[in-house]
């Protein structure tokens, strides 16, 4: 409940202060807003399925980001960063929808 209050509280603080993203950091917001929608629909699918943890949801929503963003940093270090990009949405995106499915399937036993 405290994650959803969480949730709830920042998007209102982004509508109303509309922050700015520094310059240098811009190509990994993407990433790590799409890791973090992985972790979110990870926790989602295991609080259906009675295994949720809140420490293991933390600490799967930091590492996620953090994980996405270092691949997607070393990427552009080593000159193939749209290609390592393009790797970490696939791979995520791929997680993504496996877990929607999963949601799906247990909500609506289809």
């Amino acid at each position: 409940m405290i994650a959803a209050i969480g949730l709830v509280i920042g998007v209102i603080a982004g509508v109303v202060f509309h922050p700015t993203v520094p310059e240098g950091l811009a190509p990994y917001l993407p990433i790590a807003v799409v890791a973090a929608l992985d972790a979110v629909f990870g926790g989602l699918r295991a609080l259906l399925d009675g295994i949720f943890d809140d420490k293991v949801f933390v600490v799967s929503f930091v590492s996620n980001v953090l994980v996405a963003a270092l691949i997607v940093y070393l990427g552009d270090q080593l000159g193939v960063g749209s290609q390592l990009t393009t790797g970490v949405v696939v791979v995520l995106g791929i997680r993504i929808f496996s877990n929607a499915a999963a949601i799906r399937r247990h909500i609506f036993h289809a």
